[in-house]
């Protein structure tokens, strides 16, 4: 018995299941230590070989979703045609008689991972152990199959989400100013914290489907209205507006203020664990001078001003995450 096969059959086939299981099942654990990896591999590439084209980018999702289903199946064929190679008499060619080569192992592999074989090739020799060890063959190729279709369709349902999310923020205002304005009916903000409430919900969901689905993060839109990243942003600085900007009296409820707020650092803390850091720079102030415009009442400059210093950890890490998705912060011109 060749023990170098055998046991290089088996640390691949152990190393592909746990990060299978762990990927796939585990809602706290985010991405196996291999999809992981790959997925960061080829974002990074992606990113220095397309200088940030969104349109380039917006293939990234689909192609590490691909290439995690490959790599995946291709550890389970390979691990096992190794554990099959361990042994000369472990697989035998039916028709002649004869011990089957690497050809004939990988081929035996092939068929048995999602059928019973054809026939062809068979663990004739070798006693019961390389018939069970075909079964569990068998039994990991339609584990594979059940539980990729499942993360394939349950990726899919996050990301429809996760752009259903950025329209509705982006919808109204692109910018944090012009989403207050969006609000405002001239006298309150009564008609809007309905919409907090909902969008404050969603965005909750949001947060944990990236920890489930860390994958989420490279999904990429090609237009920045469908972008969590940049309506995450506009949302959590309307929500600054309100909290540090807008006079009490004319404010939207408090409590619908600080449960979006708490959504929103759900979403930040996610993608912080997962592969966002901090920017080193804070981003641009709003500017308050916009929302006098609608004769919105405000706070002083500089009382707003103190109110965001307190801010400045969690704004950074939103300008990270705009940044880490290949945007830019939603500047204040133009509005």
């Amino acid at each position: 018995m060749q023990l170098v096969y055998l046991v290089v059959g088996i640390v691949m086939l152990v190393a592909v299941f746990v990060d299978i299981l762990w990927t796939t099942l585990w809602v706290d654990g985010g991405s196996g230590p291999l999809s992981g990896r790959l997925t960061t591999w080829v974002w990074r590439g992606l990113r220095t070989a397309t200088g940030d084209d969104d349109r380039a980018l917006s293939l990234a999702g689909p192609l590490i979703l691909t290439l995690t289903l490959v790599m995946w199946i291709g550890f389970i064929w390979v691990g096992w045609t190794f554990v099959f190679a361990s042994a000369p008499l472990a697989v035998v060619n039916t028709r002649t008689g004869g011990t089957a080569d690497w050809a004939g192992r990988i081929y035996y592999v092939a068929y048995t991972m999602f059928t019973d074989g054809n026939g062809d090739y068979s663990p004739t020799y070798g006693g019961d152990v390389w018939e069970i060890a075909s079964a569990f063959t068998t039994a990991s190729g339609m584990a594979f199959v059940t539980l990729g279709v499942s993360y394939i369709l349950s990726v899919l349902g996050a990301v429809a989400d996760k752009r259903s999310f950025a329209s509705t923020v982006t919808g109204l205002g692109n910018r944090s100013e012009a989403f207050v304005r969006a609000g405002w009916n001239g006298e309150n903000f009564d008609g809007l914290e309905l919409t907090l409430e909902t969008l404050g919900s969603d965005l909750s969901t949001l947060a944990e489907q990236h920890k489930s689905y860390p994958i989420l993060h490279y999904y990429h839109s090609e237009q920045s209205e469908q972008a969590s990243a940049v309506a995450v942003s506009i949302l959590d600085e309307s929500l600054t507006l309100f909290r540090y900007a807008v006079d009490d009296e004319h404010s939207p409820d408090p409590a619908v203020v600080e449960t979006a707020r708490s959504s929103a650092r759900s979403y930040i803390d996610a993608l912080d664990e997962a592969f966002i850091d901090p920017s080193p720079a804070v981003p641009r102030s709003p500017d308050l001078d916009r929302l006098r415009e609608d004769d919105i009442p405000t706070v002083s400059d500089q009382e707003f001003a103190e109110g965001l210093a307190e801010l400045t950890d969690r704004r950074r890490h939103l300008l990270g995450l705009v940044e880490a998705d290949a945007w830019e912060w939603p500047p204040v011109e133009d509005q």
